[in-house]
């Protein structure tokens, strides 16, 4: 058994120690943690705790995807072992480039991707994190960290140079060793070894092994998107270790990743590169239509360097000529849904081919582009560039490369790959190894580009894949665009298969609205409810929240400015290298109230109109900067060098002023759901709908409630039956088996009502839990009518089919459902006598709970 399936014995039987809130609270405020990710915390934390289960030294495995965020992992383990008097940190890896990365995402609080909140605060102690060159005289207060590859790690410690680190480093001292890109540390464990393994046997891991068994409590934590289990020596080695295990194809289920199409054509390279900057600009104008500032980005991959330089002004030149004729011939070779509902965009939008040809000249340019493999450019520089390709102030939309990118690129908006050759490497029986080095690059570019439209949104999972029609959706996908080579593709799948991502098992299903419905009144004039979700008065709140007034605030000045006024005139000892000066908001208010009025000033947020909404009891902005409910008795630490000068102190609060208004941007606010459900047509909201699945099982979801493979009480031929609206179900198992035991009681509610139809909720609407607002679209909806002397009465009744694993974790559902029949309340804008229920049923369980849903059903008869 794997050390994660013994951990998931454990979770089963709540015995998991959940994440300690000072690790969410350390980390970047804009970084919300994943379930998987707090679960793979979670596990390490339980693992670590546990004497049983623990080996010392502890070595684990984090086996994780491409882009499920190993870095931020990472940085939650650092916080956890800090607290646990972890001190020393030794982060190694492969490539020059990772490292680099890293330092960034560890140390500069000015990048996007920066993963520690500006202040690391434990138990009232400031952290800092801090980059060594050895262990020797670290500080006992802070993070050290030592940022290395392995080949570089390992001539260090072999080369006796001043000031190098030096395996007397590791002595009598505890240290964590991070490796993250862990598979390339296994070149000694496999038995048989390439030429390159074995110049490399006696290095690598010999040099880890050495430091890691130098002191009884190390500690290694080892990342990797690709453990070779199937070979038996790594399996033994890391059977004890694989502390959590996510592989692709389970991210990509979990819709955290993006869904990967081959778009494949005839066209020569240049034709298919124009093609890609077309679909990149389409949906950069998808974006923007949706108030999005997402930039797409186009990555071109050539064979040979000399080729990737040539391509890159081939296709420069073939830009800079680009005519609306031109582009219009392009696409009108082409026959795809895609193509066509590109052209009816532009078509709609008032866009000639003319105007599209010149936002292409001017988007993809000299100024846009960046080639990897230009010897010209500083090496450090490209690699900021690459990894910031999401900001604001990135200019880049594409990228030319050979293969710089196949390890460490940590980029989101990517959304087409162009391969500019169509040569096809043999590998006789065996996938070539350039078909595999492209599968993986296509794994790494399939990283999703969070976004969210609506505030319930998930903003990093795919949002469209039950609604794949949707304008939005091309902004969910990747493609890889290359020649038509039946030979080729079906290699690329298999390659891409054997990483994780199996494209024949994806398929796309078609609700359809059975004519029968469509022509019935109840669809074309008819009604249903849903209520909405809306902020919770604020009238109590009357102050910042504490986890922002009850800290103090560290901001550093480099240098003092000598052209102001000494703000703090009782700093004496010029020679001093730093100091520190603690004081509180309202302290400085009372001399220099202009000073912070003038700093409040550079930021919206602190208008007071905008305070005012969010904080409706504050009646002024003295109240705001002297009232010890607000900022008033917040301790600002300033550490500087020699004196601190006025504006220093006005940089300082402008700094300090700058994670306020983060923080209460940041602040959660408190949603309910409305009691009115109010009134929407019917054939509004339910219509022909495209759903796509991936990894589709036998009778699972994905598959047709007529399939073969289902048993035979729950097989059923919906096409023929008048009740169910649609022609199919595409449900999961339990949804099936709710579908076929209701079939059962159509007859004898149609001798009760004269309308009964059962629809299927395909994202199509939710409705929020009166309490906190939480988003809940129930599976299905049943409507039901039946005359009475004025008119009809209508029933509305939300049903929930719920595999037994989930019963008890969403009972706020169920317990959502049962309160509808009393407190829902239709309203409706036009006038009528009909009447309007509302109602919720018990969740239906074939395996525990059909009786209960019985009784709900025996209600309507």
């Amino acid at each position: 058994m794997f050390l994660y399936e013994e951990l998931y014995t454990l979770r089963k039987t709540n015995n998991i120690i959940t994440v300690p809130k000072y690790i969410q609270n350390n980390l970047n405020s804009r970084i919300e943690l994943r379930k998987y990710q707090v679960e793979a915390l979670e596990n390490f934390i339980t693992y670590f705790e546990n004497d049983t289960l623990r080996q010392k030294p502890t070595n684990t495995l984090f086996h994780m995807a491409t882009g499920s965020g190993k870095t931020l992992i990472m940085s939650g383990l650092i916080l956890y072992l800090y607290k646990k008097g972890y001190r020393n940190f030794l982060f190694f890896v492969n490539r020059d480039n990772i490292v680099n990365k890293t330092k960034i995402n560890f140390l500069d609080p000015s990048s996007s991707k920066y993963l520690f909140s500006e202040e690391i605060n434990i138990e009232g102690t400031n952290i800092r994190v801090n980059e060594i060159k050895n262990f020797q005289n670290t500080n006992n207060d802070d993070i050290n960290i030592y940022f290395t590859t392995i080949q570089g790690l390992h001539l260090d410690l072999n080369a006796t140079k001043e000031n190098n680190i030096s395996y007397d480093d590791f002595k009598n001292k505890k240290i964590v060793l991070i490796s993250d890109e862990a598979h390339h540390l296994n070149a000694d464990t496999k038995k048989k070894l390439t030429k390159e393994e074995e110049n490399i046997k006696n290095s690598w891991e010999y040099t880890v092994g050495r430091i890691f068994n130098s002191n009884n409590e190390n500690v290694m934590l080892e990342f990797t998107a690709t453990c070779d289990i199937k070979d038996k020596n790594i399996k033994a080695k890391y059977q004890n270790k694989i502390v959590y295990d996510y592989p692709l194809h389970k991210f990509r289920a979990d819709r955290y990743s993006k869904e990967i199409k081959t778009f494949r054509t005839d066209l020569d390279i240049m034709e298919r590169s124009i093609l890609a900057i077309v679909l990149s600009q389409y949906r950069l104008k998808i974006f923007n239509d949706n108030k999005l500032n997402i930039k797409p980005v186009v990555l071109f991959k050539s064979d040979k360097i000399d080729n990737s330089k040539l391509n890159q002004q081939t296709f420069l030149n073939e830009v800079e000529n680009l005519d609306g004729k031109k582009l219009e011939y392009i696409l009108n070779l082409v026959e795809s849904d895609l193509i066509n509902k590109l052209k009816n965009y532009l078509l709609k939008n008032n866009i000639t081919y003319d105007m599209l040809s010149q936002e292409l000249k001017d988007s993809f340019n000299i100024e846009t582009i960046l080639n990897t493999n230009d010897t010209t450019n500083d090496e450090n520089n490209m690699q900021i560039l690459l990894n910031s390709l999401e900001d604001k102030s990135n200019p880049y939309r594409a990228i030319f490369t050979v293969d710089k990118l196949n390890e460490g690129w940590d980029v989101l908006n990517l959304f087409d790959i162009v391969r500019l050759y169509e040569t096809r490497q043999s590998g006789g029986k065996k996938i070539s190894k350039v078909t595999i080095t492209e599968a993986q690059l296509i794994g790494r570019g399939a990283r999703y580009c969070p976004f969210k439209i609506n505030d319930t949104d998930e903003i990093y999972k795919r949002k469209y894949d039950n609604d794949i029609s949707n304008d939005l959706r091309i902004c969910e996908e990747l493609y890889y665009h290359c020649q038509n080579d039946s030979r080729y593709i079906t290699e690329l799948h298999q390659a891409l298969k054997e990483i994780g991502i199996d494209l024949d098992k994806t398929t796309d299903k078609e609700y359809i609205l059975k004519d029968s419905f469509k022509s019935d009144e109840l669809y074309m004039q008819g009604w249903i409810f849903k209520n909405k979700r809306k902020l919770k008065s604020r009238t109590k709140v009357n102050g910042l929240k504490k986890s922002i007034i009850d800290k103090t605030y560290t901001v550093h000045i480099e240098k003092g400015n000598l052209i102001e006024d000494i703000i703090l005139e009782n700093i004496k000892n010029e020679n001093a290298k730093s100091k520190r000066e603690s004081i509180r908001i309202k302290d400085i208010a009372k001399d220099n109230y202009s000073l912070i009025n003038k700093a409040l000033c550079k930021y919206p947020i602190f208008k007071f109109n905008i305070l005012k909404n969010h904080y409706p009891n504050l009646k002024s902005i003295e109240e705001f900067i002297t009232s010890d409910n607000y900022l008033g008795n917040i301790k600002l630490e300033i550490v500087y060098n020699n004196t601190l000068f006025k504006n220093d102190m006005f940089n300082a609060i402008s700094k300090f002023l700058n994670e306020i208004a983060t923080k209460i941007y940041d602040t959660e606010e408190v949603y309910e759901g409305t009691k009115e459900f109010e009134a929407i047509r019917i054939n509004e909201v339910f219509k022909n709908k495209i759903l796509h699945f991936t990894n589709v099982v036998d009778g699972g979801l994905g598959s047709s409630q007529n399939d073969n493979t289902l048993h035979k009480d729950i097989k059923l031929d919906l096409s023929s039956e008048d009740w169910y609206v649609y022609n199919d179900n595409y449900g999961t198992n339990e949804e099936k088996a709710f579908v076929a035991y209701f079939s059962k009681y159509v007859e004898e509610l149609k001798r009760e009502y004269n309308k009964v139809y059962l629809l299927r909720n395909e994202r199509y609407f939710a409705i929020y839990e009166f309490e906190n607002g939480e988003r809940f679209e129930p599976d299905y909806i049943l409507l039901l009518q039946k005359e009475n002397n004025k008119g009809f009465e209508q029933f509305q009744i939300f049903i929930e089919p719920k595999g037994t694993h989930l019963l008890e974790k969403d009972s706020w559902k169920e317990k959502f459902l049962l309160k509808l029949e009393k407190e829902a309340i239709a309203t409706k804008k036009f006038k009528d006598d009909n009447e309007y229920r509302i109602w919720g049923f018990n969740f239906y369980n074939s395996e525990k709970r059909e009786s209960v849903f019985e009784n709900d059903m025996k209600k309507l008869l």
